[in-house]
């Protein structure tokens, strides 16, 4: 499993606005999209500082084979809608990928 990571600042007054536009349709449109290519969903952070509030946004993937089928080739370099960049006030210039090494939610089973 792939975490596609990013993130991405907006002003305090456009960021609700970003939320909502993830949330609502870039989120349910990557799961339209992507469901049947490998997109195994989503994890969405958000930190409110003084002057603006940071978002990172987590999209998990099968493979990196995946995530390029999303991104293309140039798959570190991030996608993002003139929706998106009309509301963010700056943004990483990269997308990292991780691979899951192992996860244990508190109140699972295999204690």
């Amino acid at each position: 499993m792939i975490c596609r990571v990013w993130r991405g600042w907006t002003t305090v007054a456009n960021a609700q606005g970003y939320d909502d536009y993830l949330q609502k349709e870039l989120f349910p449109r990557l799961a339209k999209d992507l469901g049947s290519r490998g997109y195994r969903g989503y994890q969405l952070l958000r930190l409110n500082r003084d002057q603006e509030v940071e978002f990172m946004t987590m999209l998990w993937f099968e493979s990196l084979e995946q995530v390029r089928s999303f991104a293309g080739e140039n798959y570190e370099v991030p996608v993002i809608s003139e929706k998106a960049r009309s509301l963010l006030s700056h943004h990483g210039d990269r997308a990292d990928h991780y691979e899951l090494a192992g996860s244990h939610p508190l109140g699972s089973s295999n204690s």
